[in-house]
């Protein structure tokens, strides 16, 4: 069974339709650029570009870089502060005439699909999946549960919120090396790890598919780290997941 997945990044949105047999894109994903500013119309027109760019006519799974509620969004940490307090299910089926839409937290949709179809398979005990990119998200999972909405990428971190000072934005904007960059995020990794004591770290987001740089260099951290099975395709699979649960 085929169902639509959107990711909306800081600086992309993608999506496609999702093989949720094989928990693959069904086709090659279309992506868009995010408007700045993110506004909630701005975002919600592009989401109904990506859709239409395949005349999808289904229910659509929509990932947040936010904590969402119900399909409330509750934080908006990268995209336009108007996003706080809106329904954005509700928003962006208006755009889609009246298609279904679900909509969650983005490193959790990430984390589900990992869990369910790529590095987290059958892991049990306590998993936490980082999505690097603009910002850091997170999903945290007990034997195979996800706790929704963690947002790990806040934790202070040498004064400054962690994505501050480890995020692939930060390690571009200021043109890090691999190895300085990797010293941050051990950093950050030896924090979370402190406070929740993971048996495996999974690192997502579009640096997954440039691991063999970085991850040699994680050292100091007891937790297994291994990169994203699905890469920076698992939002939009665990975003047609959540669609498909509806």
């Amino acid at each position: 069974m085929n169902v639509f997945g959107v990711d909306i990044g800081g600086s992309g949105i993608k999506g496609a339709p999702v093989d949720l047999e094989r928990g693959d894109l069904a086709e090659p994903r279309h992506k868009v650029l995010t408007p700045h500013p993110a506004t909630p119309d701005g975002v919600a027109g592009c989401v109904a570009e990506v859709v239409e760019h395949f005349g999808w006519s289904g229910p659509i799974g929509v990932t947040f870089p936010g904590v969402v509620t119900g399909s409330t969004i509750r934080t908006a940490a990268n995209v336009d502060k108007g996003w706080v307090g809106v329904d954005a299910a509700a928003l962006i089926g208006e755009r889609l005439n009246g298609l279904p839409v679900t909509v969650l937290n983005d490193a959790d949709a990430a984390g589900v699909a990992e869990m369910t179809f790529g590095a987290g398979r059958g892991r049990k005990g306590t998993v936490i999946m980082l999505t690097f990119g603009t910002g850091i998200g997170s999903a945290l999972f007990i034997d195979g549960r996800l706790v929704p909405n963690t947002e790990l990428g806040h934790l202070e971190l040498d004064g400054h919120e962690a994505e501050k000072r480890a995020s692939t934005k930060v390690k571009e904007d200021k043109d890090m090396s691999w190895e300085d960059w990797a010293h941050r995020v051990r950093k950050y990794l030896a924090h979370v790890e402190m406070l929740f004591s993971p048996e495996l770290f999974i690192v997502g987001g579009g640096v997954s598919r440039k691991a063999e740089k970085f991850l040699p260099l994680l050292t100091d951290v007891r937790a297994e780290i291994v990169p994203a099975g699905l890469q920076n395709n698992a939002g939009i699979v665990g975003a047609a997941m959540a669609a498909a649960a509806r």
